[in-house]
Protein backbone atom coordinates (compact mmCIF):
# COMPACT_ATOMS: atom_id res chain seq x y z
CA UNK A 1 0.00 0.00 0.00
CA UNK A 2 1.18 3.77 -1.35
CA UNK A 3 0.03 6.72 0.65
CA UNK A 4 0.72 10.06 -0.90
CA UNK A 5 0.31 13.71 0.55
CA UNK A 6 1.44 16.91 -0.60
CA UNK A 7 1.65 19.99 2.27
CA UNK A 8 2.23 23.80 1.46
CA UNK A 9 5.34 25.09 3.38
CA UNK A 10 6.80 28.39 4.25
CA UNK A 11 8.94 30.47 2.58
CA UNK A 12 12.57 30.21 1.72
CA UNK A 13 15.40 31.56 3.94
CA UNK A 14 18.84 32.65 2.76
CA UNK A 15 22.48 31.39 3.30
CA UNK A 16 22.77 28.49 1.00
CA UNK A 17 24.84 28.53 -2.01
CA UNK A 18 23.19 27.90 -5.40
CA UNK A 19 25.95 24.89 -6.07
CA UNK A 20 26.18 23.91 -2.22
CA UNK A 21 24.52 20.58 -1.30
CA UNK A 22 24.42 19.25 2.35
CA UNK A 23 23.96 15.87 3.47
CA UNK A 24 22.90 14.53 6.79
CA UNK A 25 23.08 10.55 6.79
CA UNK A 26 22.96 7.80 9.91
CA UNK A 27 23.09 4.35 9.52
CA UNK A 28 23.16 1.51 12.45
CA UNK A 29 21.39 1.61 15.50
CA UNK A 30 19.62 5.13 15.71
CA UNK A 31 16.28 5.26 17.65
CA UNK A 32 14.31 8.51 19.03
CA UNK A 33 11.93 11.16 17.51
CA UNK A 34 12.28 14.12 15.84
CA UNK A 35 12.50 17.39 17.95
CA UNK A 36 10.34 19.72 18.20
CA UNK A 37 12.20 21.25 14.84
CA UNK A 38 11.07 18.79 13.11
CA UNK A 39 11.96 18.84 9.16
CA UNK A 40 11.82 22.16 8.16
CA UNK A 41 13.09 24.62 5.25
CA UNK A 42 16.45 26.45 5.36
CA UNK A 43 16.24 29.29 7.91
CA UNK A 44 13.07 28.10 10.33
CA UNK A 45 10.77 27.21 7.51
CA UNK A 46 8.32 24.57 8.90
CA UNK A 47 5.55 22.49 7.46
CA UNK A 48 2.14 23.92 6.92
CA UNK A 49 -1.30 22.33 7.13
CA UNK A 50 -2.14 19.79 4.63
CA UNK A 51 -3.72 19.66 1.53
CA UNK A 52 -4.76 16.87 -1.36
CA UNK A 53 -1.57 15.81 -3.60
CA UNK A 54 -3.28 16.44 -7.22
CA UNK A 55 -4.11 13.20 -8.51
CA UNK A 56 -5.79 12.00 -5.08
CA UNK A 57 -4.28 11.16 -1.87
CA UNK A 58 -5.03 11.51 1.92
CA UNK A 59 -4.43 14.71 3.56
CA UNK A 60 -1.40 14.97 5.65
CA UNK A 61 1.43 16.84 6.96
CA UNK A 62 4.69 15.33 5.75
CA UNK A 63 6.40 15.90 9.08
CA UNK A 64 3.70 13.58 10.22
CA UNK A 65 4.07 11.04 7.66
CA UNK A 66 7.67 10.54 8.91
CA UNK A 67 7.02 10.35 12.23
CA UNK A 68 8.29 13.67 13.20
CA UNK A 69 7.17 16.54 14.99
CA UNK A 70 5.39 19.50 13.88
CA UNK A 71 7.99 21.39 11.62
CA UNK A 72 7.95 24.30 13.55
CA UNK A 73 11.59 25.99 12.47
CA UNK A 74 14.91 24.78 11.62
CA UNK A 75 16.82 23.81 8.53
CA UNK A 76 18.17 20.62 8.13
CA UNK A 77 19.54 18.54 11.16
CA UNK A 78 17.39 20.62 13.53
CA UNK A 79 15.91 17.58 15.07
CA UNK A 80 17.15 15.48 17.60
CA UNK A 81 17.00 11.91 17.31
CA UNK A 82 16.23 9.73 14.26
CA UNK A 83 14.26 6.59 12.97
CA UNK A 84 13.07 3.90 15.73
CA UNK A 85 15.01 0.83 15.59
CA UNK A 86 17.84 -0.11 13.43
CA UNK A 87 17.33 2.08 9.74
CA UNK A 88 18.82 4.38 7.29
CA UNK A 89 18.05 7.86 7.84
CA UNK A 90 19.61 10.38 4.90
CA UNK A 91 18.56 14.31 4.23
CA UNK A 92 20.24 16.44 1.32
CA UNK A 93 19.54 19.30 0.22
CA UNK A 94 20.90 21.90 -2.65
CA UNK A 95 20.46 24.68 -5.26
CA UNK A 96 19.28 24.18 -8.67
CA UNK A 97 21.84 25.12 -11.09
CA UNK A 98 21.86 24.78 -15.20
CA UNK A 99 23.78 22.13 -16.44
CA UNK A 100 26.85 24.85 -17.77
CA UNK A 101 27.17 26.93 -14.56
CA UNK A 102 30.75 27.50 -13.66
CA UNK A 103 29.76 26.22 -9.92
CA UNK A 104 28.37 22.61 -10.69
CA UNK A 105 25.18 21.55 -8.32
CA UNK A 106 23.59 17.87 -7.71
CA UNK A 107 20.48 19.73 -8.56
CA UNK A 108 20.25 20.15 -12.50
CA UNK A 109 17.46 22.84 -13.99
CA UNK A 110 16.82 21.84 -17.79
CA UNK A 111 14.08 24.83 -17.32
CA UNK A 112 14.94 27.47 -15.69
CA UNK A 113 11.18 29.01 -16.47
CA UNK A 114 9.65 25.91 -14.19
CA UNK A 115 12.27 25.60 -11.98
CA UNK A 116 14.28 28.77 -11.67
CA UNK A 117 17.91 28.68 -10.84
CA UNK A 118 18.72 28.83 -6.69
CA UNK A 119 15.31 27.19 -6.25
CA UNK A 120 15.83 25.30 -3.46
CA UNK A 121 14.94 21.41 -2.69
CA UNK A 122 15.58 19.12 0.02
CA UNK A 123 15.23 15.07 0.01
CA UNK A 124 14.61 12.77 2.80
CA UNK A 125 15.09 9.03 3.10
CA UNK A 126 14.04 7.20 6.29
CA UNK A 127 14.05 3.34 5.58
CA UNK A 128 13.36 0.31 8.28
CA UNK A 129 11.90 -3.20 8.67
CA UNK A 130 8.87 -2.07 8.00
CA UNK A 131 9.56 -0.20 4.71
CA UNK A 132 10.68 2.94 2.92
CA UNK A 133 9.82 6.69 3.28
CA UNK A 134 10.53 9.36 0.87
CA UNK A 135 9.61 13.27 1.57
CA UNK A 136 10.81 16.13 -0.29
CA UNK A 137 10.40 20.38 -0.12
CA UNK A 138 11.29 22.46 -2.36
CA UNK A 139 11.08 26.38 -2.14
CA UNK A 140 11.12 29.33 -5.20
CA UNK A 141 9.22 27.40 -8.17
CA UNK A 142 6.58 28.84 -10.03
CA UNK A 143 3.62 29.82 -7.92
CA UNK A 144 0.46 27.78 -7.87
CA UNK A 145 1.53 25.33 -10.11
CA UNK A 146 1.44 21.03 -10.04
CA UNK A 147 4.34 19.28 -11.19
CA UNK A 148 5.28 15.84 -11.49
CA UNK A 149 8.18 13.73 -9.23
CA UNK A 150 9.62 10.45 -9.46
CA UNK A 151 13.04 8.76 -8.16
CA UNK A 152 14.93 7.63 -11.15
CA UNK A 153 17.96 5.47 -11.32
CA UNK A 154 21.21 6.65 -12.44
CA UNK A 155 22.15 9.79 -11.14
CA UNK A 156 21.84 13.89 -13.02
CA UNK A 157 24.18 14.83 -16.31
CA UNK A 158 24.18 17.56 -18.09
CA UNK A 159 21.37 15.61 -20.67
CA UNK A 160 18.00 14.95 -18.73
CA UNK A 161 17.67 11.67 -20.02
CA UNK A 162 20.81 10.79 -18.16
CA UNK A 163 19.00 10.00 -14.99
CA UNK A 164 17.24 6.78 -16.74
CA UNK A 165 13.98 5.32 -15.79
CA UNK A 166 12.19 5.33 -13.17
CA UNK A 167 13.00 3.26 -9.82
CA UNK A 168 10.50 -0.02 -9.97
CA UNK A 169 10.16 -2.18 -7.01
CA UNK A 170 9.57 -5.18 -10.03
CA UNK A 171 10.10 -4.72 -13.44
CA UNK A 172 6.99 -3.31 -15.48
CA UNK A 173 6.42 -1.76 -18.83
CA UNK A 174 4.04 0.60 -16.94
CA UNK A 175 4.42 3.48 -14.17
CA UNK A 176 2.69 2.88 -11.28
CA UNK A 177 2.67 4.83 -7.61
CA UNK A 178 2.73 1.48 -5.75
CA UNK A 179 5.52 0.33 -7.93
CA UNK A 180 7.83 3.31 -7.72
CA UNK A 181 7.87 6.36 -5.42
CA UNK A 182 5.48 9.37 -6.96
CA UNK A 183 5.89 12.55 -5.64
CA UNK A 184 4.03 15.08 -7.45
CA UNK A 185 3.23 18.24 -5.48
CA UNK A 186 1.34 21.60 -6.04
CA UNK A 187 3.35 24.93 -5.33
CA UNK A 188 1.68 27.37 -3.18
CA UNK A 189 1.40 31.19 -4.18
CA UNK A 190 5.05 31.16 -3.19
CA UNK A 191 6.35 28.64 -4.97
CA UNK A 192 6.70 26.30 -2.60
CA UNK A 193 5.68 22.88 -1.68
CA UNK A 194 6.45 19.33 -0.35
CA UNK A 195 4.99 15.86 -0.77
CA UNK A 196 5.79 12.20 0.33
CA UNK A 197 5.34 8.57 -0.37
CA UNK A 198 5.75 5.21 2.27
CA UNK A 199 6.12 1.93 0.94
CA UNK A 200 6.67 -1.57 2.49
CA UNK A 201 9.98 -2.22 0.84
CA UNK A 202 13.55 -0.72 0.22
CA UNK A 203 15.84 0.46 -2.74
CA UNK A 204 17.85 -2.40 -3.80
CA UNK A 205 21.84 -1.31 -3.42
CA UNK A 206 22.77 1.58 -5.92
CA UNK A 207 19.05 1.23 -7.32
CA UNK A 208 17.86 4.39 -6.66
CA UNK A 209 20.15 8.23 -7.40
CA UNK A 210 17.55 10.90 -8.58
CA UNK A 211 14.55 12.78 -8.45
CA UNK A 212 13.40 14.33 -11.86
CA UNK A 213 11.14 16.77 -11.98
CA UNK A 214 8.89 16.95 -14.69
CA UNK A 215 6.82 19.57 -15.83
CA UNK A 216 3.13 17.56 -15.30
CA UNK A 217 1.97 15.47 -12.76
CA UNK A 218 1.41 11.72 -13.36
CA UNK A 219 3.64 8.97 -15.05
CA UNK A 220 5.17 11.16 -17.55
CA UNK A 221 5.71 14.85 -18.38
CA UNK A 222 8.94 16.67 -19.46
CA UNK A 223 11.87 16.22 -17.71
CA UNK A 224 12.41 19.95 -15.97
CA UNK A 225 14.98 19.22 -13.47
CA UNK A 226 17.30 16.47 -12.02
CA UNK A 227 18.61 16.41 -8.42
CA UNK A 228 21.26 13.17 -7.29
CA UNK A 229 20.52 11.73 -3.88
CA UNK A 230 22.22 8.96 -2.30
CA UNK A 231 19.09 6.44 -1.46
CA UNK A 232 20.17 3.80 0.72
CA UNK A 233 19.10 0.12 0.43
CA UNK A 234 18.28 -0.75 4.06
CA UNK A 235 14.72 -1.97 4.35
CA UNK A 236 12.66 -4.62 3.13
CA UNK A 237 13.77 -5.20 -0.59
Amino acid sequence: MTVRAAVRVGRPGSGVLAAAAVLVMLTGGVSGAEGAGGVGGPSGAGGAGGVEAPGGGQQADVDGALGAGPGSGGGIGSGSGGVGGRGFDMRIEARFSPPNAFVPSSAVTYDTELVPAAAWISVEQRSDHSGTRVATWLRGLVPNRVYGMHVHTAPCGADPKAAGPHYQHRASATADPDNEVWLDFRTDRHGNGSAWARHGWGFREGGARSVIIHDVSGGAGERVACFTVPFGSHGRV
